[in-house]
């Protein structure tokens, strides 16, 4: 089974670049053309995050345009930069469904494998966040089914990565969701967003792995003393899972203007 993840396509509205300088809707189209090309196809794709970059309407209906062309089916939470209401409006509930509690969640069950959708979000603030109302449905979703493998994909990952635009921003409640982890085994993989670059820990007794944005990438700099980014090629994350030995192995796709296949070696007859 074949899950894609994008992340962090911060659109603007039609007709507009994103800081007046990033192509982020060319961006995107360029990445659902590939996963529509792959094969076998992915049975879902997931978006983690900052589909927009100020949350209007006008920019989520955009990225709702482009991304109603996947052929799998999609599965958002929002990012700090989104808006709960306008990806709701745009996306509808299949893709954007709330709670009572008007919180973007998820519990999606593919091949043998569980994936639990969080909102990290706090509105108005940059940095994610994990409060008793978030733990409670956790915990009563993990306690309904201990015994099948879990990934929880969320916009914030829980733990520090080096970098100024997670450590800055800060993760309320992390050590809560470490009990929680603790507690419940079946918790083997958290997928995320938000830093921009393809990035992996281990935390807790899991892995976090990052996915890059669609092609404003994170300039690099672990003295936390500069935040910049770079327009780099599209790129986007396929988790490859293996049920017979319960593992998601996880590969960064480049989307290059032309990509010309040349053999390693010739072929052996």
């Amino acid at each position: 089974m074949l899950i894609a993840q994008i992340s962090d396509t911060h659109l603007a509205p039609p007709g507009q670049r994103t800081f007046g300088i990033a192509p982020t809707a060319e961006y995107l189209a360029r990445c659902v053309c590939h996963i529509n090309a792959l094969e076998p196809q992915p049975d879902l794709v997931l978006h983690t995050g900052d589909v927009t970059n100020n949350g209007d309407l006008e920019a989520s209906k955009h990225a709702a345009k482009i991304l109603h062309a996947l052929k799998a089916p999609l599965a958002i939470v929002p990012g700090n930069h989104d808006r709960r209401d306008t990806l709701a409006a745009a996306f509808g509930p299949t893709i954007c469904p709330q709670g009572p509690d008007g919180l973007i969640q998820h519990d999606i069950r593919l091949n043998g494998l569980r994936l639990l959708g969080l909102d990290t979000v706090v509105p108005d603030a940059p940095g994610g966040a994990f409060d008793e109302a978030r733990a409670a449905w956790l915990e009563a979703r993990l306690q309904e089914d201990p015994a099948t493998p879990t990934v929880l994909f969320m916009h914030h990952p829980p733990a520090r990565f080096g970098v100024i635009e997670t450590d800055l921003d800060g993760f309320a409640g992390r050590e809560r969701l470490a009990e929680i982890l603790a507690r419940h085994s079946q918790i083997f993989r958290i997928v995320a967003g938000h830093i921009h670059l393809a990035s992996f820990t281990e935390w807790q007794g899991t892995t976090i792995s990052t996915a890059p944005s669609t092609g404003m990438r994170l300039y690099l700099d672990l003295t936390l003393r500069r935040s910049a980014y770079i327009l780099d090629a599209p790129a986007y994350q396929i988790h490859l899972w293996l049920p017979e030995e319960g593992r998601l192995v996880t590969h960064t796709v480049r989307v290059l203007a032309e990509e010309p296949l040349h053999p390693f070696a010739p072929e052996h007859r």
